[in-house]
């Protein structure tokens, strides 16, 4: 199988993502220890970060006293995460096709920044697989509705699925099954920034 056009993108555009590491994983910081009051993370013990890129949140959740593993399609962002994370592992894996993981390994999984990227069918089969894959909590970080005129620019040139992700995103968990069984009992949206939402699922 050839590789994703997306996988091809991210590859490229590693080096870039490595220059704001340290700016991603101090704000990283700041939002886990903001709202500790949503997320008790002294409670849980193994996270899965879905679309790690370069490690950045991973490194800001292991300073937690988390055991956290990161996994992301492009080969490239995963070596400059390894280097930077000695402590965390790092898997090239895809969302979308079945995780190496058994059902409920993981008390917490966080996908940061990768749902609105996505097609709706594609972030359908995401949610399902992170709800296979986790126990107790499933986190969407990503956007809320009170976007710039930047990030709005930049999307648009993009030509990815944003638009429809910022109307919906609440919906469409609430509304995603597989297997004829939901995939969440439960959506909350807590605004984590100005422009930003953690929104926390729980798995069935």
């Amino acid at each position: 199988m050839g590789k994703s056009r997306s996988e091809t993108l991210f590859n490229r555009i590693a080096p870039i993502y490595g220059l704001f590491y340290d700016k991603q994983k101090k704000r990283f910081g700041e939002v886990i220890d903001s709202f500790n009051n949503e997320i008790d993370w002294k409670s849980y013990k193994r996270v899965l970060d879905v679309g790690c890129g370069t490690g950045a949140l991973c490194s800001a959740l292991h300073q937690n006293n988390l055991w956290v593993i990161g996994v992301d399609t492009a080969f490239k962002m995963l070596k400059k995460a390894s280097k930077k994370n000695s402590d965390v592992h790092f898997i090239q894996s895809s969302v979308l096709e079945k995780l190496p993981f058994n059902d409920k390994i993981f008390d917490i999984s966080i996908a940061s920044y990768v749902a609105h990227g996505m097609n709706q069918n594609d972030r359908k089969l995401m949610y399902a697989e992170m709800s296979r894959v986790t126990n107790y909590k499933v986190i969407i970080y990503d956007y809320n509705e009170k976007r710039s005129l930047l990030v709005t620019a930049v999307e648009w040139l993009e030509r990815g699925d944003y638009f429809h992700f910022i109307k919906n995103a609440e919906y469409e968990m609430k509304n995603c099954f597989s297997e004829m069984r939901e995939c969440f009992s439960e959506v909350r949206v807590v605004n984590v920034d100005v422009q930003a939402a953690w929104y926390i699922c729980t798995p069935v």
